[in-house]
């Protein structure tokens, strides 16, 4: 019997039910094809390149894969005639828009006579099988984990020992589809920061296991410090599954010296499990505020520190070295994305949107549920969200999480020479330390775009609307 098997965000043999319940029918027909149809948050840049070197790998994991661009629902129906398959395979994604399109395609495929199955090769756990006492959806983190980790999670699917897999004649060439920039080619630094793929994935799992679990808890919020795991776009493109990462975090708890790291990290991938629980059963979350209140909130319009804040030139270091970190790798740490979101909404005072559609096209880990999620929580309108009146400081930030100015040093070299203790402040020094330091303010490096404490007040005062309003 033959199989086709669509892949989607499942670009890995491993742990990959549709594949694996594919392979033991007999002939499989693999297959990806890149939706063109122009729906709304079709993968920005940075994806794209992933999604090049990542399907060029899977490829050869499996052999055979023919790609395509075009609307699933009129291309799906005609390949399973070219490949005279019975049946078509899938593992399940989660957005409104992808729930919808692959419900009508399962519904017209058979009416047809096809078999059609599909899979959860995605989450620890799929948004409805988490419920709350009454039958509903989870609002809140901590309830939510505590009812997800209450379940028996299963365990990874085991790899095929073989794939009889062919391709289909009339497969596209994937370098005519020019995911990779070359004019100018601002993706040139990538390759030194990532390795795509199922085997760049689990490398990567294995170097953060042994290398940083046992300091993660207490070390991941120091980005001048390689603590993290750096998994996000591997699972983001589905090159390793969170039961794979869950498996083997499950011994690394019953260790002492890597039982808190492998817990947090845990957790971690539980607010992943979350925010796709809430984009679920709130597919607006990209486009709308989840909170209806925050649709009163006076959003500024300026082009211009919209710009200075894309190019890391807000004259805050911290800021502008993660939007820098940014640009140039495709990848900005954890705790600087909080700081640099919360500058965008809360100093600037514009809208979460503009920010949340500047990640979505410059990060290789741009994730539809975890970007509008994370974006809402720091403007305090999502579910969980941070609470309005917490405003980072950037300063106070850079000099808690950065304390000797390594991350600012790297990626804003400008500063280099400038003493620790100013480092994240160098409005502050005085003539005699920016000379010493080569720096000229306003020419080598920006003055600050606004004060904090007059940012602060004014975004307080705008949040006084949104709570009067509701």
């Amino acid at each position: 019997m033959t199989t086709l098997v669509w892949f989607r965000q499942d670009l890995r043999l491993r742990d990959n039910p549709a594949l694996a319940a594919a392979a033991s029918r007999g002939r499989v027909v693999p297959i990806f094809i890149l939706d063109d149809t122009h729906t709304g948050w079709e993968p920005g840049a940075a994806s794209l390149w992933w999604l090049h070197h990542s399907l060029t790998a899977l490829r050869q994991d499996l052999g055979a894969l023919s790609v395509y661009r075009g609307d699933p629902q009129k291309l799906i129906p005609r390949f399973v005639k070219d490949a005279k398959a019975s049946a078509v395979f899938w593992n399940r994604c989660y957005d409104g828009r992808a729930v919808k399109r692959d419900t009508a395609l399962k519904e017209a495929l058979k009416h047809d006579g096809v078999e059609v199955q599909s899979f959860n090769g995605a989450l620890l756990n799929e948004p409805w099988d988490i419920k709350t006492g009454t039958g509903g959806n989870y609002k809140v983190f901590t309830p939510y984990w505590r009812a997800a980790q209450a379940r028996e999670f299963a365990a990874p699917v085991v790899k095929p020992k073989t794939i009889d897999a062919h391709r289909l004649a009339s497969g596209e060439a994937l370098d005519d589809w020019h995911l990779l920039p070359k004019k100018p080619n601002w993706a040139k630094g990538f390759t030194d920061y990532w390795t795509p793929g199922e085997q760049g994935a689990l490398d990567r799992f294995d170097d953060f296991l042994r290398e940083d679990l046992a300091t993660y808890s207490e070390m991941r919020d120091r980005p001048d410090r390689p603590a993290t795991s750096r998994l996000s776009p591997h699972l983001h493109f589905g090159e390793i599954s969170p039961r794979q990462i869950y498996a083997r975090l499950r011994h690394e708890i019953d260790s002492k010296t890597t039982r808190s790291g492998a817990a947090k990290f845990l957790s971690e991938v539980g607010w992943r499990e979350f925010a796709h629980h809430v984009l679920y059963y709130f597919p607006r979350l990209p486009d709308d505020n989840w909170r209806e209140r925050f649709d009163a909130y006076p959003w500024r319009n300026s082009k211009s520190d919209l710009k200075a804040w894309q190019r890391g030139k807000t004259g805050y270091p911290l800021v502008d070295a993660g939007m820098r970190e940014l640009w140039a790798t495709g990848f900005m740490h954890n705790r600087v994305r909080m700081i640099a979101a919360s500058f965008l909404i809360k100093h600037l005072r514009l809208d979460w949107r503009l920010g949340e559609a500047w990640f979505w096209d410059t990060l290789v880990d741009a994730d539809l549920a975890n970007n509008a999620f994370g974006w809402q929580w720091v403007a305090g309108s999502g579910a969980d969200a941070s609470p309005y009146f917490r405003i980072f400081n950037p300063v106070a930030q850079g000099e808690k999480f950065d304390p000797n100015g390594d991350y600012v040093r790297r990626w804003c070299p400008e500063l280099s020479k400038l003493p620790d203790k100013l480092i994240h402040s160098p409005w502050k020094a005085d003539a005699e330390t920016l000379k010493e330091a080569g720096i000229v303010l306003g020419e080598d490096y920006p003055r600050p775009l606004v004060d904090h404490d007059d940012a602060r007040k004014a975004a307080l005062d705008g949040y006084k609307k949104v709570r009067n309003s509701g």
